[in-house]
């Protein structure tokens, strides 16, 4: 049987090829976003695009060879919450924009030597983990999470799809995974600008998350843990199969070097992936001599990204996960809610550009 600290170093290995995929080739999402709606450049709108439909193609590889079950992840289930998805997503999305970038940029940004990405990464830390278990987590229980509703079925579109269609779900997500394959084959063709970085990036994020589900769902699986005599994922934080995301894993990582002397903490899967990323980046930046620090530039600047750390912490575990947690890992499922929250991430960023756009202009 495999063993947690396995499941461990298989996800710091998953987060140094991450974190080496993303310095090379500046894959961000809130980049991604920036460039459509500033510039119209939808280069690296393409790379996320590819990494999604890489994700749910393997998902869908996965579940045919019996090594998961997207039944049993944390974004399929029948209760749909449409408060905290659009809620959440959308305040993460500000967040990351006034931030300078998403949970998995900011990781890289760490390791190239960008102290303002370490602050992030405390400042998000402390707000995850105080929206898990703190003072944020009153509005989170109290307010958003009641804005939700039961579904007869559970809410990825497979399943949502298979009554009235009449046939199963792992037979639609396989139509609905070849069919986003073609549409993804015809775009990358008919806009080659720079499609060998594209292809890099997309397939190789897009690897990462369906690493990350090989290792969770299937490696990481017992039938009967000799400890409590039930089946577990071995690793993980909320005993289910996970992949990548980045802001449950901020809060925990911060907790675990505050209670490392606690013999009953472990390095999980989510925790490992995060480490990696960072050390994966910090690699590529020394390889390349592109490691460099990079500071504040006045108290404006430390003031936005204060205000943007606390929204990403807050939207990101209100709305169960960020660019990559919900963008990638989540919609690989084909659940509606992490669709809807990427969407609201989408137009929170998009928004503040705007806002940003116009207050430049306004005091040029």
């Amino acid at each position: 049987m495999i063993s947690v600290a396995t499941v461990a170093w298989l996800g710091l290995a998953i987060g140094i090829c991450f974190g080496v995929i993303g310095n090379r080739s500046n894959f961000c999402t809130m980049g991604a976003i920036s460039d459509l709606v500033n510039m119209g450049s939808w280069g690296r709108m393409r790379q996320w695009f590819l990494a999604i439909v890489v994700a749910i193609v393997g998902v869908a590889a996965l579940q045919g060879g019996g090594m998961m079950d997207t039944e049993s992840t944390l974004y399929t289930g029948k209760r749909f919450m449409y408060g905290p998805y659009i809620v959440g997503g959308f305040l993460f999305g500000v967040g990351m924009t006034l931030a300078s970038g998403c949970g998995a940029k900011t990781l890289i940004r760490i390791g190239g030597g960008n102290m303002k990405a370490a602050f992030v990464f405390m400042v998000v830390a402390i707000a995850a983990y105080m929206t898990l278990k703190g003072l944020y987590a009153v509005p989170r229980l109290d307010l958003l999470n009641p804005l939700s509703v039961d579904l007869s079925t559970r809410q990825d579109v497979p399943s949502m799809l298979a009554g009235a269609l009449g046939t199963s779900p792992t037979t639609i997500f396989n139509i609905i995974a070849l069919i986003l394959a073609a549409c993804a084959a015809i775009w990358l063709l008919r806009n080659r600008d720079e499609l060998g970085m594209t292809l890099f990036a997309g397939i190789g994020i897009g690897l990462c998350v369906v690493a990350g589900w090989f290792v969770t769902a299937y490696l990481g699986y017992v039938a009967e843990d000799p400890d409590t005599l039930q089946e577990a994922y071995l690793g993980t934080t909320g005993n289910r199969p996970e992949s990548l995301s980045f802001m449950a894993p901020y809060a925990y990582f911060m907790e675990l070097l505050m209670l490392w002397t606690d013999s009953s903490r472990i390095v999980t899967f989510g925790i490992a992936v995060t480490m990696g990323v960072v050390l994966g980046s910090f690699l590529y930046a020394l390889f390349s001599k592109t490691f460099r620090f990079e500071t504040f530039h006045d108290t404006g600047d430390v003031l936005r990204h204060v205000i943007g750390g606390n929204l990403m912490g807050f939207g990101g575990v209100v709305g169960l996960g960020c660019t990559i947690g919900q963008g990638i890992s989540g919609v690989s499922t084909l659940a509606l809610g992490s669709m809807m929250t990427t969407l609201a991430l989408i137009a929170g960023s998009a928004a503040t550009l705007k806002i940003q756009l116009w207050w430049m202009m306004r005091r040029a």
